[in-house]
């Protein structure tokens, strides 16, 4: 007769981006009992995991806070939690380097070697072996949503990214694998899948997949329960006429909203970046608009890049007032160790780059309210994600183009709006960046 699992209970921190929490929630999926203890209790947990961002600087130093954060709250424990550190910190300076500093850290997991992660966290929890029958993942986002991986690592080579070196290589996910995880996810109760990678439309190029993205999208559409289909970081070069065509051609469940990083608009700049369309960025923005006039657009741009100019910036803030994103993010760059980037000349100081962000972002949140405008008064479906943290009987929810966690929310309330619901809603207020709806 089998034992009982014995139960393990964990404090888990996710960093960083989508991919990351993916890789939480598979690793405490596949051991056996475990349960989350809350935020605010770390030293009750058998082990604390934290997997760790390094991106840029700020997000090094977010991940070393937060790692000096929990060590301070359970110095005075006479049973500490076993203290696990994975991630991209790991990877982007290695654990001898780290574990000096850190002696209070009892395991050091390395992004670059997540297949030994399952057998040394259980070696170190003190597992008789590991487990033999992978549970799935233990869910972080509640019924409605569900993060889906289909690649690590990257091939291009932009000149101040850190990506490559800390994940590697671009490794696609079989498609079997990424199908029958999606079917597990939809089996669970959850309505959208936003697929996530460092290049979605990339996917298969390493495993020989003929069609490539559409292949996989073949086998993921159809499934049952799939309310919402999701991409996001979409390269702007991967947006060929073919794979619009066929996304135009699946429709629904595929939603028509566009997570391009397009990262500038003067072509010095991108020239400099080693970004596709450096001449014409507004070719990739064409071509998407003249198959989905009705897209919604979201893209990622760096201010402060070395060597950008006064009339650099004014040339992006144009871009950015003739396109009109949707949704837009905006990040002041950071000379980052072991990138082409930090070693050019006319590196820009970051108080320059700071200023030219948070104009940029005071235009768009204009941009954004006039949008958003267009929606009073409308009735919209709503996928509702979870209850208001502050106020009871509101709900923060989703229309179609909000994606999970990066954009604005929806905030509603009604008699059956409960955490996986997908509810028609009118829209009664309208803001900067979110709506306020009633079912």
């Amino acid at each position: 007769m089998p034992s009982t699992p014995r139960i393990l209970h964990c404090h888990s921190i996710s960093l960083g981006c989508p991919k990351n929490r993916v890789d939480t929630e598979e690793i405490l999926g596949r051991l056996p009992g475990v349960r989350i203890v809350p935020a605010d209790t770390p030293e009750d947990a058998d082990f604390v995991f934290i997997n760790t961002c390094a991106f840029i600087g700020p997000a090094v130093e977010e991940s070393v806070r937060t790692i000096a954060q929990i060590i301070a709250d359970c110095e005075d424990e006479a049973q500490k939690p076993l203290l696990v550190v994975a991630g991209c910190l790991v990877g982007r300076f290695g654990a001898d380097s780290m574990a000096p500093d850190l002696p209070e850290v009892d395991l050091w997991l390395d992004n670059r070697q997540s297949d030994t992660w399952l057998p040394r966290l259980a070696a170190a929890l003190g597992l008789a072996s590991p487990p033999q029958n992978p549970a799935g993942r233990l869910l972080s986002t509640g019924p409605s949503y569900a993060w889906l991986k289909i690649s690590d690592g990257c091939n291009h080579a932009c000149s101040f990214c850190t990506i490559p070196g800390i994940r590697g290589p671009l490794r696609s996910t079989p498609k079997k694998e990424v199908t029958a995880e999606a079917r597990a996810l939809l089996d669970s109760g959850v309505r959208e899948l936003a697929l996530v990678a460092q290049d979605v439309t990339a996917w298969g190029t390493d495993l020989g997949e003929r069609h490539g993205l559409r292949s996989l999208l073949d086998e993921l559409l159809p499934l049952p329960g799939l309310a919402r289909l999701r991409l996001l970081y979409l390269y702007p070069a991967g947006l060929t006429p073919e794979l619009l065509a066929y996304l135009r051609e699946a429709g629904e469940p595929l939603v028509p909203y566009f997570d391009i990083p397009i990262q500038h608009a003067a072509p010095n700049v991108l020239s400099r970046m080693g970004r596709p369309f450096a001449q014409n960025p507004r070719r990739v923005i064409e071509r998407v608009r003249s198959v989905f006039p009705e897209a919604v657009l979201r893209t990622t741009l760096i201010t402060g890049f070395p060597g950008e100019t006064e009339a650099d910036f004014a040339q992006l803030m144009n871009f950015i007032q003739e396109i009109r994103f949707q949704h837009l993010g905006v990040f002041a760059y950071q000379a980052e160790e072991g990138t082409p980037a930090a070693n050019m000349p006319d590196q820009i100081e970051g108080a320059i780059g700071n200023a030219r962000r948070d104009a940029l972002m005071q235009v768009q949140a204009d941009i954004s309210a006039e949008w958003l405008a267009v929606f009073a008064n409308e009735r919209l479906s709503v996928l509702v994600d979870a209850p208001h943290p502050d106020w009871p009987g509101l709900h923060t929810g989703r229309t179609w183009f909000q994606a999970p966690e990066i954009d604005g929310l929806t905030y509603i309330s009604g008699p059956d709006v409960h955490p996986g619901a997908l509810v028609e809603a009118d829209i009664v207020e309208c803001r900067d960046y979110d709506l306020v709806a009633l079912a």
